[in-house]
């Protein structure tokens, strides 16, 4: 089949990186996919080597012309099969193009319902295929209304190769941030906000540094509560137990380098890109119960589900996966589960089959 993903947003952000991986996926599946991205941006920077043709282009907005201009140029010189798009300021474009050109369109949605009504009573039923990224996210659109059988599911596709444990490079940065190579390092990876269940992370990781001396963590990303965490780790007990790294624009190596995953937000999640790779990466994920987090784990099997914000709660879970005996098989079991719901290989392969469904 072939593909024009339209995704021009130069940003770096969580559909973004399911714009990436799915175009990766399709080519690494036999597809022939192009694309019209943002010039010199992310996107582009992440299928430069891909396999994927690029059209530079610009949607400032829905009304932005040139960018209409270059979609319709692509389309029509290329004949897809099909246009997926993926940011919310290209959708009505997307509609528009492919109508003029008999181009079916595929769009995804990686939020619950953030637009205004019309558009959400609109675009599931204009668009030939409507995806949410979790049954969470689909359900919220039914409760809008919108007829159950228009809005699909299609998870966040993880490059298991990307992913993979490495024991070198693991040592490479444990060495690098001062950590011995018996140490037990619990990672959260996402932005630093109140909403992710940071503070709750925080005072629950220091209850449970106190009973585990190898105990670390990692923290990668940045955010508005940046500075007022540091103050907080500074001012506790095991600052020099914490490792704040900021913002890392590639993240896969230090997946290898962690012990556990912590995935802690107290507001609703769409989905967990972060708890699949780590899982990839044979990392067990403690996640909030709240949600789309749950479909991204096996609860008991490849992590545990925790309730947002209680602090014990999370204390012990830490403690529980500090044990190895309980640790090391749930690491097992979580590359498996992602390689058998979540790989390229698996989410092609799904895409291609709600695609030719009706």
């Amino acid at each position: 089949m072939k593909f024009l993903f339209v995704g021009t947003n130069p940003e770096n952000t969580g559909a973004a990186t399911h714009f990436v991986a799915l175009a990766q996926a399709m080519v690494e599946a036999g597809h022939q996919v192009s694309a019209v991205v943002f010039p010199d941006g992310l996107i582009a920077h992440s299928l430069a080597h891909s396999g994927v043709r690029l059209y530079p282009a610009k949607f400032r907005n829905v009304f932005d012309l040139r960018g209409y201009r270059a979609t319709f140029k692509a389309a029509r010189e290329l004949r897809p099969d099909w246009l997926v798009g993926n940011f919310g300021k290209e959708y009505w474009p997307l509609i528009l193009i492919g109508r003029l050109l008999g181009i079916p369109v595929a769009l995804f949605r990686h939020r619950t319902p953030a637009m205004s009504r019309i558009s959400g009573y609109l675009l599931p039923r204009l668009a030939q295929r409507f995806f949410a990224v979790s049954q969470h996210a689909r359900q919220a659109y039914l409760d809008r209304g919108v007829p159950a059988q228009l809005v699909r599911v299609l998870y966040n596709p993880v490059n298991m190769n990307l992913c993979r444990p490495d024991a070198q490079r693991r040592n490479a940065i444990l060495h690098r941030l001062g950590m011995p190579r018996d140490v037990i390092v619990l990672g959260y990876f996402g932005r630093i906000h109140g909403s992710k269940g940071i503070h709750t992370l925080l005072e629950a990781m220091d209850g449970a540094m106190a009973q585990e001396p190898r105990l670390h963590c990692m923290w990668l990303g940045h955010g508005p509560d940046s500075q007022a965490l540091g103050e907080r780790i500074e001012a506790g007990p095991f600052a020099h137990r914490h490792h704040m790294l900021g913002w890392i624009d590639e993240v896969h190596p230090y997946y290898s380098a962690i012990s556990m995953l912590a995935f802690p937000s107290i507001a609703t999640e769409t989905f967990g890109r972060v708890s699949v790779e780590a899982q990839a990466a044979g990392a067990p994920v403690l996640g909030s119960d709240i949600g789309g987090i749950p479909e991204t784990l096996s609860p008991g099997v490849t992590g545990l589900l925790l309730p947002p914000g209680d602090v014990a709660a999370w204390r012990d879970a830490i403690l529980r996966l500090c044990d190895a005996q309980v640790r090391e098989p749930m690491g097992v079991a979580a590359r498996d589960f992602v390689d058998s719901h979540f790989s390229t290989r698996v989410i092609a392969s799904e895409f291609v089959r709600l695609l030719g469904n009706g």
